[in-house]
């Protein structure tokens, strides 16, 4: 049996996402308990109150902490221990970090754009 590329996969997961997003009912998908992610355990990250280091400073996530990804849109391009990318991940509301900080195993987007 052939592999599926993690690319595809990857691409396959948002699409599959988007579709459920747009089918159920926020109050249920609420309900449901987000995949978390792990933030590269050498840093405390900062947490911005949009997609680059010119937003405002919400927090600073505690070294080994794991974050959920909401949705993901891009900003502001940042160099970090997973590569250079513009990808942010909003991790709650008004809350994001910089995938270059998180480890989801893709350089890509892993879950759906912020509308």
């Amino acid at each position: 049996m052939r592999q599926i590329p993690a690319q595809v996969q990857a691409q396959v997961q948002v699409q599959v996402r988007a579709a459920v997003q747009a089918r159920v009912p926020a109050q249920a998908r609420a309900t449901v308990a987000a995949k978390r992610y792990a933030v590269h355990p050498d840093y405390r990250v900062n947490v911005r109150s949009g997609p680059g280091t010119q937003y405002a400073l919400v927090r600073v996530l505690a070294y080994g902490a794991s974050v959920p990804i909401n949705c993901q849109r891009p900003g502001q391009s940042v160099a970090g221990p997973y590569g250079t990318t513009n990808i942010w991940d909003n991790i709650a509301n008004g809350e994001y970090i910089s995938d270059a900080y998180v480890y989801t195993g893709s350089s890509g987007y892993v879950t759906v754009r912020c509308a």
